[in-house]
């Protein structure tokens, strides 16, 4: 598969696998329930959360639906497959607010950079005076949803620099966060994704985009790629499960680095508990374009996502071809 198209599958694979228990906080529950059965494609039920800490936000979701995370996700695939692989601001306000906003297509729980973005572009009537940073004051990893699909459009060496390539991202992100975490964070995996679809084996990949953080996150990815086997639930215990992104890039990095490919990684995320739909997406986007990569140089290539999941994402028919759109810009 091209490792392109597998970076976009592989981002709204993880986050549909993990809707089922995003937001459980509870080790020993995630343990419990992964001796029941598997943990990825659950359809989402209260009595998972029930006496444990957790937040059940995914009320109506069906096994195979997309977070809100990889809602937005999903719309940027969308506008760049509209757009030739191009990052329009104005437009995507214009497509995101139809999809966010007050009688939008999303149905479900929104975050709170979204609540408030839908604020701020309601307050211009019309797109010409959208200003050119609207986003939240927030440093969470909802920061991270544009990355996979403007990589994967604008990887550099293909059609553009990598300077140019982040500064689309930094433009996207603006749109929902205005951060200084929240840039940093995001130019961080979009350089480690980049690097992957240039060929760059997974753990190098890691270890240069950590050397790009700034100061608040450059030490944890560091400590989270110095540990020495995957144990994706005490990663969790050091990091912390929630949503901040100084707490959910160490731990998706740590997952990314030392899982065996997509699947584990996924697995081994979901465990981890807490904010894993949040990690999913750039844990998905790389773990896939990762397998993807090893697998062209062997005689039978293979799919690093498991057909089986493949087939549960709601709307894959379109949003592989949407995905091949943008993948072969």
């Amino acid at each position: 598969m091209n490792p392109r198209l597998a970076a976009i599958l592989g981002a709204l694979t993880a986050d549909a696998a993990t809707l089922g228990l995003h937001w459980l906080y509870d080790a020993d529950r995630l343990k419990t329930l992964q001796q029941q059965g598997p943990l990825a494609f659950r359809t989402p039920d209260p009595a998972n959360y029930h006496g444990v800490m957790g937040f059940f936000a995914h009320a109506g979701k069906q096994a195979g639906d997309l977070s809100f995370y990889g809602e937005s996700c999903r719309l940027m695939l969308v506008h760049l497959a509209k757009t030739g692989g191009n990052f329009e601001r104005q437009v995507f306000q214009q497509e995101w607010l139809a999809t966010f906003g007050p009688g939008g297509h999303w149905v479900g729980y929104a975050d709170r950079p979204t609540r408030l973005t839908v604020v701020r572009l309601l307050d211009y009537t019309k797109p010409d005076d959208y200003p050119a940073v609207t986003g939240a004051d927030d440093d969470q990893l909802p920061a991270l949803e544009c990355v996979p699909a403007i990589v994967a459009s604008q990887r550099a060496g293909h059609s553009r620099s990598r300077d140019e390539l982040i500064s689309t991202i930094q433009q996207a992100v603006a749109v929902t966060h205005d951060h200084p975490q929240a840039r940093d964070a995001a130019t961080v995996s979009a350089i480690a994704l980049d690097e992957v679809l240039a060929g760059t084996p997974l753990p190098q990949a890691l270890s240069r985009a950590a050397q790009a953080a700034g100061e608040i996150l450059q030490p944890l990815l560091s400590e989270a790629l110095a540990l020495p086997v995957l144990d994706a639930a005490a990663a969790a215990a050091r990091f912390g499960m929630p949503c901040h992104l100084h707490q959910g890039l160490p731990l998706l990095f740590h997952i990314a680095h030392r899982a065996s490919g997509f699947r584990e990684a996924v697995e081994a995320n979901i465990l981890a508990g807490g904010d894993s739909c949040g990690r999913s997406l750039m844990l998905g986007a790389l773990t896939a374009a990762h397998d993807a990569t090893r697998s062209l140089k062997l005689p039978s290539p293979a799919l690093g996502i498991p057909l089986t999941w493949l087939s549960q994402l709601t709307g894959i028919a379109q949003i592989v071809h949407q995905a091949e759109r943008v993948a072969t810009v």
